[in-house]
């Protein structure tokens, strides 16, 4: 079986979506099932430097008061400590993150495919600033990347195909948010959906690959959707 997942580290979604996968992926106990991890932009266009607090920035993009704006955030936050993942949504740096996806396809050619995690917590936990080159090369050594190769890739445009030909077949599939989990390349779990829910999934297609697609929370260029 084989899982991919397209996903912005920018997504807490995505973060709280990987985290349920792995669980889930946990208690089905198998080893045929290969996880790829697929790059989808929310913003493309997003600046190198922070220009905007988190709250601002919500308000702004769902015309709520900044007290709405925080509430909500909070309830997300909670979501994803329920999760076990010290979760600071309020108070992320939000930049571009097309330089991290780069270094993911990077980690995951050589099989450390611990940084996917690593850069989540960066941006949810840790609050660092994904665009800051100093930052993406300390956690990519800490997975045990060389670090002349995380300068090389750094100071090139190393895996940005890649990247784009992950969201170019996003938009063939028209996906329009994530996190987006497609297996067996043809049943898809749009949102993160609950670890009974992915469990269940994927126990019916390694028995007999019987499954309806299904959507929950996702996050995409105009915005999150919340609901279930």
């Amino acid at each position: 079986m084989k899982i991919e997942i397209w996903s912005d580290y920018a997504c807490p979604f995505c973060y709280i979506g990987e985290k349920r996968l792995e669980k889930a992926l946990a208690e089905v106990k198998s080893d045929k099932i290969e996880v790829e991890f697929k790059s989808f932009e929310l913003d493309p266009t997003a600046s190198n430097k922070v220009v905007s607090s988190t709250v601002d920035r919500f308000a702004q993009k769902y015309n709520l008061s900044k007290e709405d704006a925080a509430k909500r955030i909070e309830a997300i936050s909670i979501m994803g400590q329920r999760e076990g993942i010290d979760f600071k949504y309020s108070s992320t740096r939000y930049t571009n993150t097309f330089d991290s996806l780069r270094l993911t396809k990077l980690a995951q050619q050589k099989n450390h495919n611990e940084i996917i995690t690593k850069l989540f917590d960066a941006y949810f936990t840790k609050n660092l600033e994904l665009s800051d080159r100093k930052v993406l090369k300390k956690i990519a050594v800490e997975c045990g990347i060389d670090e002349n190769e995380v300068d090389d890739l750094l100071n090139s445009d190393k895996f940005a195909a890649e990247v784009r030909a992950d969201e170019n077949e996003a938009a063939m599939l028209g996906i329009h948010g994530v996190p987006y989990f497609l297996i067996n390349g043809k049943y898809a779990l749009s949102g993160a959906q609950p670890i009974e829910v992915i469990k269940e999934a994927i126990e019916d297609i390694l028995s007999k690959e019987d499954f309806d697609d299904l959507n929950g929370m996702t996050c995409g260029p105009n915005g999150c959707r919340f609901e279930n």
